[in-house]
């Protein structure tokens, strides 16, 4: 699944721990995310979403859906 989280990350100058410890996950668990090692549970892509102020579909998007325009 790709997603923006390093991205977001970047723009409020966070780092892994500190997205980590807002989210109550491990430094690594970012990581494995940001990198598509890892896909977040559902309660887990919520609490990133809310934990941005935005919606799911802002940070994740499905790689076989092609991009609409």
């Amino acid at each position: 699944m790709n997603n923006r989280l390093r991205v977001l990350r970047a723009e409020r100058a966070w780092s892994q721990q500190d997205l980590a410890e807002r989210l109550e996950v491990s430094r690594q668990s970012v990581n494995a995310i940001e990198t598509g090692r890892y896909d977040p549970s559902l309660p887990l892509a919520f609490k990133i979403a809310d934990v941005f102020g935005l919606a799911i579909e802002d940070i994740f998007q499905n790689p076989s859906k092609g991009v609409s325009q």
